[in-house]
């Protein structure tokens, strides 16, 4: 339900080609919701037959001219009514999480690996959401900036701050050998307690 939201909220930012608004995607909603170019145009076709956003005229008709959309009044209105609207936190699904819960069953063998690729990964996100509020948000232009957009751009990088740290943090408590299964009963687990 969200994509539509998305790219209403960039279309008011800037009108774009469907060209122009995957790029945009790649170097920011994506970042916290990814979609793919094809998503994006089929998107932009129900968005348009729906009456929420058209393609501008260009000035002088032109042969292979990118068609440029902007938000219309009843794009607007869905979009104020969809920010307004209460919504429950989603419940985290992280397949690295149940990984873990997994090794604690079968071992541990392949997991360092792993999480130090995961580490990384975060580490190389952090860099990125570091260096653009550098570049975006500089502290002596702190009374121009965007506070709303700023404050998106803090949520990622409290967020890579989090998995870096507990990423080397559970690193730290692998055992120095991969622990195996063993054949023994399995520990009580909680949540099986009447």
């Amino acid at each position: 339900m969200s994509l539509p939201h998305a790219i209403l909220t960039a279309l008011l930012e800037k009108p774009s080609s469907g060209l122009e608004l995957t790029r945009r995607f790649d170097r920011s909603i994506g970042f916290f919701w990814p979609a793919t170019h094809q998503q994006i145009y089929r998107e932009l076709g129900r968005l348009e037959a729906s009456g929420q956003i058209r393609a501008l005229r260009p000035e002088a008709p032109v042969r292979g001219q990118k068609k440029e959309y902007e938000v219309l009044p009843e794009g607007r209105a869905e979009l104020a009514r969809w920010t307004a609207e209460g919504a429950a936190p989603r419940a985290v699904r992280e397949p690295l999480l149940l990984r873990l819960r997994a090794a604690a069953v079968v071992g541990t063998d392949g997991l360092a690996a792993e999480l130090e690729r995961h580490l990384a990964l975060h580490r190389e996100q952090l860099a990125d959401y570091r260096e653009i509020e550098r570049r975006d948000f500089p502290v002596e232009r702190a009374d121009e900036e965007n506070r709303l957009q700023h404050a998106v751009l803090r949520a990622g990088i409290g967020l890579e701050s989090f998995w870096v740290q507990w990423l080397a943090e559970t690193l730290d408590t692998l055992p120095a050998e991969p622990s195996r299964p063993s054949d023994a009963p399995r520990a009580c687990d909680p949540s099986d307690r009447p």
